[in-house]
């Protein structure tokens, strides 16, 4: 590919545009636009926007969907967990502790927790 062609942007579904919107807007506190053609655009430093589209056959998918790196887990998981977010919670491999959170020894600490549609989404650790 080049260059011109390499800027590329993600894009997921949901089942309601509008708990998606207030979601990631309020929940979240990220900046949340609508397009003219009824989709939803995350805004985050530096990407393009991510697209939110509503299917009415949504399936969340089984992996996650949006990663969003963070200088402290600790103090983001603990205010998400005061806006009412639930941590997933893993067993094995990627074990979580009683906040949700995996702390690894060979990537970074991470936390996922659901959209309102299923979709998962994680919290991770700049190191």
């Amino acid at each position: 590919m080049t260059n011109s062609l390499t800027k590329a942007f993600s894009g997921f579904s949901t089942n309601d545009i509008n708990k998606a919107k207030d979601f990631y807007q309020h929940t979240l506190g990220l900046t949340v636009k609508e397009n003219e053609m009824g989709l939803l655009e995350l805004h985050t430093e530096g990407n393009h926007p991510i697209i939110i589209y509503q299917k009415p056959d949504h399936v969340p998918a089984t992996f996650t969907v949006l990663n969003f790196p963070v200088n402290s887990i600790e103090k983001v998981v603990d205010e998400l967990i005061k806006k009412g977010i639930t941590f997933e919670q893993y067993k094995g491999e990627i074990a979580t502790d009683e906040k949700g959170i995996c702390r690894s020894d060979k990537g970074p600490n991470i936390a996922w927790f659901k959209d309102p549609a299923g979709n998962i989404l994680s919290v991770l650790e700049e190191v």
